[in-house]
């Protein structure tokens, strides 16, 4: 998975996003102003910087400035909602600009999003001997492949993408059938059932109690 910046003064908002960038998968580092994080892009390399406008010292908007030659995609997170303020920051280049307050999973497929457009990162997935290939589309079973329909692949890959995390019937309907379907949220069980005795992950995608299911991931 991929390893992101985030640059966030508000301790509990920082926390708040690494703990779900972890739950996912991803690596990530904590940087609290702009002093901090020039020094971080100096030492290591990243996929992708999430970025507060409202920083300490210089603004995300003067550090986007400062840090172009790095060519890192940058997704600005911020309470500055003003149609001048997101002009500004796709005119700086970022790849996205999300207001706070937001919703942690929408944070996430926008990451996703941008990840995928910019970064040629680990695609697969593997447990219990199903190795998912995801830009490949393409599953394997002990070494067989498992032949899933193409709705069955993409809500598999909503629950990859958003492993240890308990999604509701609803949200996977949005996130993998499109936010105009309106179906019966019923279809959504029956789809994991399938994609349950495909892959032999009876006890890997869990049923999370009125809610939805979750896909459990140890890395």
């Amino acid at each position: 998975m991929a390893n992101i910046l985030v640059v966030e003064d508000e301790k509990p908002i920082s926390d708040l996003i690494t703990m779900n960038l972890k739950l996912v998968g991803h690596q990530f580092v904590k940087a609290f102003s702009g002093a901090e994080m020039l020094p971080i892009l100096e030492q290591e390399q990243f996929d992708l910087i999430l970025l507060d406008v409202m920083l300490p010292g210089l603004d995300g908007f003067e550090m986007i400035r400062r840090i172009r030659h790095h060519h890192v995609p940058v997704i600005f997170i911020t309470a500055r909602d003003s149609l001048a303020d997101r002009i500004t920051g796709f005119d700086l280049g970022a790849e996205d600009y999300i207001i706070k307050p937001f919703e942690i999973l929408e944070l996430l497929a926008r990451i996703n999003v941008v990840l995928r457009r910019n970064v040629q990162e680990h695609t697969e997935f593997m447990a219990d001997g199903v190795d998912v290939h995801l830009a490949a589309r393409k599953i394997y079973k002990d070494g067989e492949i498992v032949e899933l329909t193409a709705r069955e692949f993409d809500l598999l890959e909503v629950l990859i993408q958003n492993r240890n995390i308990a999604l509701s019937r609803e949200k996977l309907l949005e996130l993998a059938w499109g936010y105009e379907f309106e179906g019966d949220t019923r279809t959504v069980d029956v789809h994991i059932r399938q994609l349950r005795k495909k892959l032999g992950w009876e006890e890997r995608i869990k049923t999370v109690f009125k809610l939805g299911y979750r896909l459990e991931s140890e890395g």
